[in-house]
């Protein structure tokens, strides 16, 4: 028989699983809140506002920001400028031309970044690439997992950073927490990815993920690795004289040059030490801008600690901003644009979205 004592316990035990019960509620319910769904129920923005010299501005609230949908003003109905936790992907160049000290500058520069400078509530998954994407480490919150998964890598073969990308979006769209984003590190143009360009910058863009990219553009030699060129059949000797035969030293027919090459469809470059092996800054910023992020370029392997500081800063300091769409799910893309009342201040968003 219960006494009067152990039965107040038993009630104050229950109304405190209730009160939890209704705490996970609403933090649910204020998570989707924010979710992108395929009815196009919310548009969630993710704004970073900065002043003239590049430094982020605190303290705005709601009634400073002016959104507009095809140009067309729409009502912000949710708002918020707190810290939210970040579910991140991380794709690391582990091509050929990465080895050495540009490997061991991005291990200590991502070291700090998951260990030091993310919060412990964020979850974080990692790619690694070269001739193939690869998944080294699903979303963890341990980050021992991700640190073992960098100290295993070693730079070989070709740089396949578009197929990385590819993969890497979906699976960071699916991450637990309402904001999303991937960075990428590389030093080289891509040269092995099956997925272009175009088709990658549309798959951003039906995204919520923000897409940071730093690219490594040092003036070094040229690449360890590159694909052989396809071997080429030896053509018989042509008797001269011979009608429209060159006359001189040249060799008839010309030779052309390997399937893949140059002017390819993917940008592949298979002749040594060529200006398109270095890395291609209009195809990254082609995968960032769009999606609100954005596109930094170091020069030396040092810089890559302060410019992975800075993302984390960033992703740090943003604001939220989500609205009803105006158009029904009509498949075509719809240009946002994001103001604030200052106009000395600038403000990176994302520029659109798919109605799918």
């Amino acid at each position: 028989m219960k006494t009067p004592r152990s039965a107040a316990v038993v009630v104050a035990a229950l109304a405190l699983a209730l009160v939890s019960l209704r705490a996970q509620d609403r933090d649910q319910a204020e998570k989707s809140d924010f979710r992108f769904h395929s009815g196009v129920e919310l548009i969630n923005v993710t704004a970073t506002v900065s002043d003239a010299n590049g430094r982020f501005v605190p303290g705005l609230q709601q009634d400073d920001f002016i959104v507009y949908e095809d140009n067309k003003q729409v009502e912000v109905t949710h708002f918020s400028a707190e810290r939210v936790p970040v579910s991140l992907g991380i794709a690391l160049d582990t091509s050929g031309s990465m080895a050495g000290n540009k490997m061991e500058a991005a291990r200590g520069a991502l070291t700090r970044f998951v260990d030091d400078l993310l919060d412990r509530s964020d979850e974080i998954f990692l790619y690694r690439f070269s001739d193939y994407p690869s998944l080294a480490q699903g979303w963890t919150g341990d980050r021992q997992r991700i640190l073992r998964a960098l100290d295993r890598m070693t730079p070989y073969g070709g740089t396949a950073m578009f197929d990385a990308v590819s993969e890497a979006i979906p699976l960071a769209q699916k991450g637990q927490n309402r904001k999303k984003a991937l960075v990428i590190i590389s030093d080289g143009n891509d040269t092995t990815s099956r997925f272009g360009i175009r088709d990658l910058k549309q798959q951003i863009r039906e995204s919520e993920v923000l897409v940071y990219a730093i690219g490594i553009d040092g003036e070094g030699g040229p690449a360890i690795y590159r694909a052989p060129a396809p071997p080429r059949i030896p053509m018989p000797p042509i008797p001269l004289p011979f009608p429209g035969a060159p006359r001189g030293g040249n060799r008839w027919p010309p030779a052309q040059p390997p399937i893949g090459g140059s002017g390819g469809g993917n940008g592949r470059s298979w002749q040594r030490g060529r200006q398109d092996d270095r890395v291609n800054i209009t195809a990254l910023r082609d995968m960032t801008d769009d999606s609100g992020g954005r596109t930094e370029i170091v020069r030396e392997v040092r810089d890559l600690d302060p410019a992975t500081a800075g993302i984390a800063d960033e992703l740090s300091k943003q604001y939220y901003l989500a609205y009803s769409p105006t158009t029904e799910k009509d498949g075509r893309w719809h240009a946002i644009r994001v103001e604030v009342k200052n106009h000395a201040y600038r403000v990176r968003s994302r520029r659109g979205y798919t109605a799918n």
